[in-house]
């Protein structure tokens, strides 16, 4: 296993190693919390030798993520490196049906595949629990909220970028880690935040439960890299966002 250069991961080097926790336990660690059979991380060296200080080697976890997106025989032959991020990225998104521009940016399309996770949620739920929800965002006159409107919402945060983006993907992580590995983010103790992750959790988790009904079946590859591509958007919202106050809210 070796690390590709590779532009939408360089900036995990400047990740702090206590929020690489979560990426380096969907790496090693399955659904039910049992050391993965084919994971490589662990066995080096380097991560012997400064775990759990994951900045040590995060070089070592994006190569991780680069083989786990990769065909075995194939990282063989490219003398055991994996393909770019982006292809990963790509991939992920093909399986989960998710609408993208190949052109766009790896943050643009991260940001797709999680409107895609919020969309599927607000279809599957119903009319006095999206009224709950926009009434937890904030919204006015909600008595006749729709599906269609809030997502509406939620896409013009994500083009809108900035915190409320950041805070709207740490709703999305926060559930699907939820789902996967039995624990979520921590939220900072944000009251509004707490209160829509809240309303949320249960539908995101409906949708990534039947996901993985059909994910198992597909190989063991997307039980690694949905999750993980999942983490690498949150660190990237993080890095740019999550340094700001707590205060800000929805």
């Amino acid at each position: 296993m070796a690390y590709r250069y590779d532009t939408d991961l360089e900036f995990l080097s400047k990740c702090k190693s206590e929020d690489l926790n979560e990426l380096v336990y969907c790496l090693t660690h399955d659904k039910d919390g049992d050391p993965r059979l084919t994971e490589e991380l662990t066995t080096n060296a380097l991560y012997k030798r400064h775990h759990p200080d994951h900045h040590q080697y995060w070089e070592l976890i994006a190569a991780e993520v680069q083989c786990f997106g990769s065909n075995s025989f194939a990282t063989i032959f490219r003398g055991g490196k994996g393909v770019p991020y982006k292809e990963v990225l790509t991939d992920v998104c093909d399986k989960m049906k998710v609408n993208y521009n190949k052109e766009s940016s790896a943050e643009t399309i991260e940001k797709n595949l999680l409107m895609k996770i919020l969309k599927d949620s607000l279809e599957k739920m119903s009319a006095s629990e999206i009224r709950e929800l926009a009434e937890s965002l904030g919204l006015k006159n909600t008595n006749s909220i729709t599906a269609e409107a809030l997502v509406g919402s939620f896409q013009a945060i994500f083009r809108m970028g900035g915190f409320k983006s950041y805070q709207l993907t740490l709703i999305v992580v926060n559930a699907v880690m939820k789902a996967l590995l039995g624990r979520g983010l921590a939220l900072a103790g944000n009251a509004a935040l707490t209160r829509v992750a809240a309303v949320m959790a249960g539908p995101i988790g409906w949708i990534i439960t039947g996901l993985w009904t059909a994910i198992d079946l597909a190989g063991t590859a997307y039980r690694v890299t949905i999750p993980a591509v999942i983490q690498i958007a949150f660190l990237r919202q993080k890095l740019q966002y999550g340094n700001l106050a707590d205060e800000i809210q929805f």
